[in-house]
């Protein structure tokens, strides 16, 4: 019998944890693979985790309404043939007693192995749009300390070049037989233990900030509980302000030739398509534009460096009936024409409303469009949703008196306009590029073609 260690799978880059709602299966039952055995949740989408293998479940390391991070052993299953895996990982010998015991080539393999996999610890293996790697791939690399770098030079062969268990184990054993050149003097690994020490001591003085006062509740005050997405949420929120330096940018637009082609076109629409035409889509397309004009925004930051994102995925934020925010996103959106689009937009709507996103609906977006004015605000501050580096806030359209420029000279007139509010990460993206970015936005909704056929 071998036993198999079930992992809490990564759902999206910005998702580090979740939250057990319920278990599909109790202790003894027999599990197919593919087969689910519990049911999470996160502040982005509620999902199943199956089974990679076929056997029995004998151990549940969580109840229902904890809380497990990406990567953590949430069950133990147990299946036919093979040595068994304890699910505690072995505890660590001691360096000196091995320097002491093993010959010198072996030491230096040894401390090498052991630089590369503190440099793990401080950088951890990531996925990227274009190198997708498993759960199971990046659990290998970080136990045999395998750097990003070493992990993204194997060559992968499956579906659409992933790496597989076979490939990195390959990489391994090829690695072992490689003959290790011995220095005079032995390496030295201070400086990654500094780094890590100075980690760690960061970490530490955020634990110890000072907690805020208590908040008394007198007698007729009502007292409610948050519900699980809201807390999950509020850590996400708040995490994202302690990492990005946001700025803001404001700017508005005048789409009275928007809102007059959509009224002409609207009912057309929706007897051809059955659909009904909104502004979110013409938003949508403009800041993809946008965003092929300046590619830096669309981008993410991974300690000091900066991967630039090579789809455009845009996440559409969209209201839930009991108040919460769901973050669906419209993959390749510079890809689409307005009438594909729309389709987009209406179909992840209509999905979020009725909580049957799937997902991968949620996930790989690159950067955020939210729409305050459904709620009547006329300009908003929105908090970054990471990793990304920026976040458009749409205001209100709001009917308003506007001096207009004509042949004849200047003249006041009666507008559609709208504040587009662009929040983004000051650490890589300056005030020049942030306000250049809304500008162009701007630009693409005032040059509108009136006479544009969808």
């Amino acid at each position: 019998m071998a036993k198999f260690e079930l992992k809490l799978p990564k759902m999206g880059e910005s998702v580090a944890e979740a939250t057990i709602t319920s278990w599909l299966k109790d202790i003894g039952d027999t599990i197919e693979a593919d087969e689910a055995v519990l049911e999470i949740a996160t502040d982005k989408v509620d999902s199943e985790v199956p089974s990679e293998v076929d056997g029995t479940l004998v151990e549940k390391l969580f109840d229902v309404d904890d809380v497990v991070q990406v990567g953590q052993t949430i069950a133990v299953i147990e299946t036919e043939g093979g040595a068994t895996v304890e699910v505690k990982a072995p505890a660590a010998e001691p360096v000196v007693e091995a320097v002491a015991e093993e010959k010198a080539p072996k030491v230096v393999a040894e401390v090498s192995k052991t630089i590369t996999a503190a440099k793990a610890a401080v950088e951890p293996i990531i996925s990227s749009e274009d190198r997708f790697y498993s759960p199971l791939v990046r659990n290998i690399a970080k136990q045999e300390g395998v750097s990003q770098e070493e992990l993204d030079a194997i060559p992968g062969t499956g579906k659409d070049g992933r790496v597989t268990k076979n490939d990195i184990k390959a990489f391994l054993e090829q690695r072992s037989f490689q003959p290790q050149n011995i220095p005079q003097e032995a390496p030295k690994i201070e400086p990654v233990a500094k780094d890590i020490e100075q980690t760690a001591t960061s970490a530490s003085k955020v634990e110890d900030k000072k907690e805020a006062a208590p908040v008394v509740a007198s007698g007729d005050d009502e007292i409610i509980e948050m519900t699980r997405m809201g807390k999950l949420i509020s850590k996400h929120m708040i995490d994202s302000v302690q990492t990005s330096a946001h700025v803001q940018s404001f700017i508005e637009a005048d789409v009275t030739n928007i809102w007059n082609w959509r009224n002409k076109v609207k009912n057309d629409f929706k007897a051809r398509e059955g659909e009904n035409l909104t502004f979110t889509p013409i938003f949508m397309e403009a800041v993809a534009k946008a965003i092929k004009d300046y590619p830096m925004i669309n981008i993410s930051v991974q300690g000091d460096k900066i991967i630039k994102r090579k789809h455009i995925n845009l996440g559409m934020a969209a209201a839930l009936q009991d108040g919460n925010l769901i973050v669906p996103v419209i993959k390749d959106a510079d890809q689409l024409n307005l009438l594909g689009m729309t389709k987009r937009v209406n179909d992840l709507a209509k999905r979020a409303r009725e909580n049957k996103l799937n997902p991968d609906d949620i996930q790989g977006g690159t950067y955020t469009v939210t729409n305050v004015g459904t709620f009547g605000s006329i300009m908003g501050t929105p908090i970054i949703n990471q990793p990304q580096v920026a976040i458009l806030a749409l205001g209100a359209i709001r009917k308003v008196p506007a001096v207009i420029e004509g042949p004849e000279g200047d003249y006041v007139g009666i507008r559609y306009k709208m504040f587009l509010s662009h929040s983004y990460d000051h650490r890589v993206v300056n005030g020049a590029l942030g306000g250049q970015f809304v500008k162009a936005v701007k630009d693409y909704l005032e040059a509108w073609d009136m006479n544009r056929e969808i």
